[in-house]
């Protein structure tokens, strides 16, 4: 089973991009009213993510697994690994600040918070 790498260049990555993330890519569907439509059917997975730099991503394959590779036009997405990001964070204190860059007023909607017991 060889791994082989794939690059992928973009004009920008996605900032929650990590390394170990999973990337998807869904082939081009039928136009329909101006957009895209494609299937579930047309999505795939691609590999993990091994390196993140500037503009590129570089994903590693199994190339007895994948049955296609993308082509210019196709659309990527990458969901994370649920062993390793949870929803929830862990420790016994956390500290949030928020900063307002914006040169206008703005205005904060809600924040919430979860709090549960994790030992005694």
């Amino acid at each position: 089973m060889p791994i082989l790498q794939y690059v992928l260049n973009f004009s920008s990555i996605n900032v929650s991009a990590q390394v170990g993330d999973i990337v998807y890519f869904t082939s081009s569907g039928s136009p329909l009213g101006g957009f895209d439509q494609a299937g579930l059917i047309n999505t795939n997975v691609l590999g993990v993510i091994s390196a993140i730099s500037a503009i590129t991503i570089t994903v590693q394959y199994d190339d007895t697994i994948i049955e296609t590779l993308p082509i210019n036009g196709d659309f990527f997405t990458f969901a994370k690994d649920k062993r390793v990001n949870t929803s929830s964070l862990l420790g016994y204190y956390a500290s949030v600040n928020f900063v307002n860059t914006s040169r206008g007023k703005v205005e904060l909607f809600s924040v919430g918070s979860d709090v549960s017991e994790s030992s005694k």
